[in-house]
């Protein structure tokens, strides 16, 4: 099949789905990973996986190749965010959690797909956030996972410079998505409220993420490499 593959973890809602049909229309077969049902029909192939369990990552990646053939882009989206505590007397379950699905699962789907990219063409584009860029007093767990996948990403794009192969990071600010809506509850705000805080004065649709990404996919991308590219309506501006 001469199409090119994208795999994008994280595919059964918001900026996943967003990414699965943007790649889709674009001409790619998409492959899609998710812990809970993906139902886009955009999606040649789904499969249940959690990115964090290194067995699993490697089985996905195997049936991805053995459907296709090849395996082109990759796209590192799954995540979870939320509050995490401090309390001395609480146990450390959610932060290894929220470490290991958003940083532990970017290494792994990174680093089984790697041999296979193409050379000169290859891509790896791991959506972060822009607390990957600055701080939140009550997520410590997720901020300090997305700032590990800047610094991953960074390491990662020099590893493979080699072989042509770029490797990037999106930070989305106020996205509109269920994540979002949760963060939303967990703070006591509205859209409205927060929207007045960007300069641009509204959230970012995951359509924009996706057509980000897939610019970043693109032959014209080939010269961007290692970089933390922001898109969130002026908020770090």
């Amino acid at each position: 099949m001469s199409e090119r593959v994208v795999l994008v973890t994280g595919g059964s809602r918001g900026i996943g789905e967003a990414l699965i049909e943007r790649f889709h229309q674009g001409g790619f077969l998409v492959a899609a990973f998710a812990r809970t049902p993906i139902t886009s029909a955009s999606a040649a192939l789904t499969r249940t996986c959690d990115v964090s369990d290194a067995a699993q990552v490697k089985a996905g990646i195997g049936a991805v190749l053995e459907r296709f053939g090849r395996l082109d882009v990759v796209v590192n989206n799954a995540g979870l965010a939320g509050v995490n505590s401090l309390d001395p007397d609480d146990d450390d379950s959610f932060w290894r959690r929220v470490i290991a699905v958003n940083l532990d699962g970017t290494y792994l789907v990174s680093k089984h797909a790697l041999p296979h990219l193409p050379d000169r063409t290859g891509r790896i584009i791991n959506i972060a956030s822009v607390l990957a860029l600055k701080g939140a007093p009550d997520q410590t767990a997720y901020t300090a996972a997305k700032h590990g996948v800047i610094g991953f990403t960074r390491a990662l794009a020099l590893h493979t410079a080699p072989r042509g192969i770029t490797v990037n990071a999106i930070c989305p600010g106020w996205t509109r998505t269920a994540m979002a809506e949760g963060r939303m509850r967990d703070l006591g705000l509205d859209e409205e409220a927060l929207a007045r805080s960007v300069p641009l004065g509204r959230f970012i649709e995951p359509r924009e993420v996706a057509d980000l990404a897939f610019t970043l996919a693109g032959d014209g991308a080939a010269g961007i490499t290692g970089q933390a590219i922001s898109i969130d309506g002026g908020a770090l501006a």
